[in-house]
């Protein structure tokens, strides 16, 4: 009698060394995309805020994505739906009451100039600047200003 390999659940995180295996990503994809939705909804975000952290698909292929047709991600956008579903959870435990509005509004924080997050991040900051107020709000959490 053989043994069956270990069939991951959702609830199980996927080894860093598979996370680039291309049936790892296609699993992944369509739940990862969905909740991207699910969240740019609740920030409110245009399709060019969407398109934009998402790391500027065509507009063909974002109509894809959003109409359901998601197949294999690539590494890049996952890692970008990962961390922005990081800065989700992050909100909602720092922010409860305004969690879905901080991305709008103006920041003192010297990194987005007086600036809305969503913003900065939309323009100028590109992947580094999604680690970067990933890593702002993680360290908020953790008692750091």
């Amino acid at each position: 009698m053989t043994i069956p390999e270990k069939v991951l659940t959702a609830a199980e995180p996927i080894a860093l060394d598979r996370r680039s295996d291309p049936e790892v990503r296609k699993r992944m994809s369509g739940p990862a995309m969905r909740t991207f939705f699910n969240l740019a909804d609740r920030w409110k975000l245009s399709v060019g805020e969407r398109r934009a952290l998402l790391g500027w698909p065509s507009e063909s292929t974002y109509h894809n994505y959003r109409n359901g047709n998601v197949g294999t991600l690539s590494y890049d956008v996952l890692t970008r739906i990962s961390l922005l579903i990081g800065m989700f959870k992050a909100l909602h435990i720092l922010y409860p009451d305004f969690a879905d509005r901080w991305m709008r509004l103006p920041n003192s924080n010297p990194i987005f100039g007086g600036r809305p997050p969503i913003e900065w991040m939309t323009t100028e900051g590109g992947m580094d600047g999604l680690y970067r107020v990933r890593r702002l709000l993680d360290a908020r959490r953790g008692g750091w200003n």
